[in-house]
């Protein structure tokens, strides 16, 4: 009896195909440059300034991309990738404070943007099978940066997170209540049904030469706040936001609004967003 055959042809070996390997390193840093006077430096870094370290357990992403090797099945062989990390990365940065034990961190801010382009710049010895396409690295939970390359260039984006609770009811009046209850089921439900959303916020642009940041974090989440998670945490999408009052609340809707309220409106250019509406349910719309 004939089947179908496991091997992959040879179109399938010529398709790229992205790797990520996943690393963990504890860090101490602080926001407090050497050179500068205590006023300069609380004048540049504001809140976070302190001539003391503070720590964080940094997750690390790295993606890389290329081919399969049809002799191993491997687009790059992981326990290389791990030989350049634990060598480039971990001897350097796990448990060490950085601004005292990292040469290039002594007089530079290590803030999450300068630790990823710091971060490229060392994974110069990958196996070259493999080519470095993405970074990410968390700071802490609901805090983290990417660098990814597009279109031949390197993009630089923090995403924050953030969380609030309301309620909705998915009902299209014009459609009639047989339509509707096919169309949304329980989430047609009369009185309504809730959401804890949580929704994150990305932004792109190049890091100040001086903090090391791309945008003002403070200045970010005040402006998230008071243009949406203030707006609709514990509120009815439907009766108490004029921007449903006409409209369905899907999730998709939902999203599109966020994103056209805060485009333009941020203090770095907004690059995406996403809307968790439960842990299944994820709804991204990404700037052109």
């Amino acid at each position: 009896m004939m089947g179908s055959s496991t091997v992959p042809n040879e179109d399938a070996f010529a398709r790229p195909v992205r790797m990520t390997r996943r690393v963990t390193f504890s860090s101490g840093h602080r926001y407090w440059l050497a050179s500068r006077s205590d006023a300069e430096n609380r004048e540049l870094f504001g809140p976070w300034a302190s001539p003391y370290n503070h720590g964080h357990n940094y997750i690390l992403d790295v993606c890389v991309e290329g081919v399969v090797d049809p002799s191993t099945g491997m687009v790059v062989n992981i326990k290389r990738v791990d030989d350049v990390l634990r060598a480039g990365i971990l001897a350097e940065f796990d448990g060490k404070s950085l601004n005292d034990e990292v040469a290039t961190f002594q007089d530079r801010a290590p803030s999450l943007e300068n630790l990823l382009a710091y971060i490229k710049d060392r994974l110069t010895d990958l196996p070259p099978e493999g080519r470095l396409v993405g970074l990410r690295l968390e700071e802490m939970p609901g805090f983290y940066g990417e660098l990814n390359q597009l279109n031949d260039q390197w993009q630089l984006t923090l995403t924050r997170t953030y969380e609030f609770a309301a309620s909705h009811r998915l009902n299209v009046p014009s459609l009639g209540t047989a339509r509707n209850l096919e169309l949304f089921g329980k989430c047609n439900n009369p009185t309504g049904h809730g959401h804890n959303y949580v929704l994150e916020v990305t932004v792109a642009g190049h890091p100040d030469p001086e903090t090391g940041m791309l945008a003002d974090l403070g200045a970010l989440d005040r402006r998230v706040h008071e243009l949406v998670v203030d707006r609709y945490d514990h509120h009815n999408l439907n009766e108490d936001l004029p921007e449903f009052a006409d409209g369905v609340t899907t999730s998709e809707v939902v999203a599109a609004k966020i994103f056209e309220t805060l485009e333009g409106k941020l203090p770095a250019r907004l690059a995406r967003i996403r809307l968790w509406e439960t842990a299944r349910n994820l709804f991204e719309i990404t700037a052109p």
